[in-house]
């Protein structure tokens, strides 16, 4: 049984600190979200957001994808049931039902700026984040200098037991918001995945069909 995180005194904490890693391996990490600190369900990362973890002991910043989220119960004993209620009933009738789900997010490790001197490299780190590392929301500055290359594409379309697809046409869509529609990098973005994807058209067309200038 996996029990919820421990909540301690969120005073010092950042607002973009929004999450924990729970579970980590060499090409994504697994977190589990913080509680909030009213009566609602912790909030569930978007689909190809961009999230960061620093590892402490190297002071290397990784940077990842979101390609799998879940809200589940803490446990197998505690299993939901379909109650009718609204969220606002919930919260008045059944307001220990908060206590008893957790959710979890799956992200995939696409770069890391380096703790020493602050260099981009998108490939895999030396080593993924620890356990208990803090996860971040990334803030648009951070995504905007990852982004200035193209080769985080190439890693998400080999994301194991991921819709890859769907997963880089969602990553897309959110750098080219945060980029305020700067056309010129959407079109770049396409013509990257044009050379990754010159022989199977079907897929460049499905994950272009996706993205909405």
């Amino acid at each position: 049984m996996r029990l919820p995180l421990p909540q301690f005194s969120n005073n010092n904490r950042h607002p973009n600190h929004f999450a924990e890693v729970i579970e980590t391996a060499s090409c994504d990490f697994l977190a589990q979200c913080l509680d909030p600190e009213d009566l609602s369900f912790p909030a569930m990362p978007p689909f190809g957001s961009w999230v960061c973890s620093v590892d402490e002991e190297s002071a290397n910043k990784m940077f990842a994808v979101v390609f799998h989220a879940t809200t589940m119960p803490i446990d197998s004993v505690h299993r939901p049931v379909a109650l009718g209620l609204s969220l606002q009933d919930l919260r008045e009738e059944q307001p220990q039902i908060f206590a008893m789900l957790k959710t979890e997010f799956r992200a995939a490790i696409v770069g890391f700026e380096q703790g020493q001197n602050n260099k981009i490299y998108q490939y895999l780190p030396p080593r993924p984040p620890q356990i208990h590392q803090a996860v971040h929301r990334c803030e648009a500055e951070e995504v905007l200098k990852f982004t200035e290359e193209f080769d985080f594409l190439q890693t998400l379309l080999s994301v194991n037991g991921a819709p890859v697809e769907a997963l880089s046409a969602a990553a897309i869509r959110d750098v080219y918001k945060l980029r305020k529609a700067d056309r010129q990098w959407l079109v770049e973005a396409g013509r990257y995945l044009s050379v990754l994807l010159k022989d199977d058209y079907d897929r460049l067309r499905f994950i272009l069909n996706q993205i909405h200038p």
